[in-house]
């Protein structure tokens, strides 16, 4: 075993994402979420380890390439010669460094905190071995990644193509605001099943995402869950409310619901689709939209981190109704997209087990 502060050197970065202006060029910078731009210099002349060492993503590790940099929330990890750079970045990822942050509105971390984690140093040529196995799982696991985003944007082209971009009027069209065609915020009270004893699906923020998958397994009674939370039901459409996590696109249609009733997050708006006017798919790809979302931001009420979207922006949001015939048509292509991105989800899973195995086994 080897210490990590043995086989590796640090070095600074001190670029901020204010000095790129006026430096386009041929050589790549990188930030938290990956390449940001070409600039006309460069810090490192040789491939190197980043880690995100400031704010969000904190912890994450690239793999970067020669003749490039990174801005400064982030660390530069330049590999001694008797370690291989793949290796040792697969190896860095395995120990999972954001454990290490301090700090409580900005997380950082340290290298003098993480320098003395320990990893297996078989020989050069048994390293170069493991890093390729590793390779090949990490592109399919990317490539599954990129299948996934491809159909997301295949969904929002043909609703484009159907309906025309959200947030744009076309003259001779009629616009309505979005509750003449839905229900938003729809009461309980106004639902026959409920009852003490009834179970229920639960559903806090975490368990919907930013690409509309949504976990409807945790189950409560409903007495546990009849005050304080959101109630919503099967086929309604959640829309995350607070910042960042609208800014972020988290919804989703509310599927799989125990008895068909679910309760969860207080942070998130219901929009229930009125039969033969809205459908769900059409209703949830419309407020997935960019814009949609940009212009929920401009009308967002309260102070720094706790902004809202109110529901006065929701009901009065105008939209352009297409026939719902149409608008079923456009369902029946989603659910037809969805049943193959869960095929790529299932494979995607099988892959990142099969890269958290082999890495256990390598790392250990």
């Amino acid at each position: 075993m080897a210490r990590l502060g043995d086989v590796c050197q640090k070095a600074t970065s001190n670029i901020a994402q204010k000095d790129l202006e006026g430096h386009s060029g041929v050589y790549p910078i990188y930030g938290a979420s990956g390449f940001i731009s070409n600039i006309d210099f460069y810090q490192q002349g040789n491939p190197y380890i980043a880690v995100v060492k400031d704010g969000a993503g904190i912890g994450r590790i690239m793999k970067l390439p020669a003749k490039s940099s990174i801005i400064g929330t982030m660390q530069y990890i330049i590999p001694n010669d008797n370690v291989n750079i793949g290796y040792l970045a697969y190896a860095m990822e395995h120990m999972n460094l954001s454990k290490y942050f301090t700090g409580a509105t900005i997380p950082h971390i340290y290298f003098k905190d993480y320098q003395a984690e320990e990893l297996p140093l078989p020989p050069m040529e048994e390293q170069i071995k493991i890093a390729a196995v590793l390779d090949k799982v990490s592109d399919l696991i990317a490539k599954r990644r990129r299948q996934l985003d491809k159909l997301d944007l295949l969904v929002k082209a043909r609703f484009v193509e159907m309906f025309g971009e959200p947030g744009t009027k076309k003259s001779g069209l009629q616009y309505v605001p979005l509750d003449n065609i839905c229900l938003v915020n729809p009461k309980k009270n106004q639902e026959s099943k409920l009852k003490d004893g009834l179970q229920v699906s639960f559903v806090p923020m975490s368990f919907v995402t930013e690409t509309g998958d949504i976990d409807a397994s945790c189950v409560k009674d409903y007495n546990e869950v009849k005050t304080g939370f959101t109630y919503f039901a099967e086929n309604d459409v959640l829309f995350a409310k607070i910042t960042p996590c609208m800014e972020n696109g988290k919804g989703a249609i509310a599927k799989n619901l125990k008895n068909g009733i679910g309760f969860g997050s207080t942070e998130f708006h219901v929009l229930r689709p009125i039969d033969k006017k809205s459908d769900p798919y059409w209703l949830y790809i419309l407020t997935s939209f960019k814009q949609f979302r940009d212009d929920a931001a401009s009308n967002m009420t309260g102070s720094a981190g706790q902004r809202r979207v109110p529901a006065s922006f929701l009901e009065k949001y105008l939209v352009s109704v297409p026939p719902f015939e149409l608008q079923k048509q456009f369902s029946i292509f989603v659910q037809y997209t969805e049943q193959t991105k869960t095929s790529i989800s299932h494979s995607l899973e099988t892959l990142e087990t099969l890269k958290k195995s082999l890495m256990q086994e390598y790392f250990g």
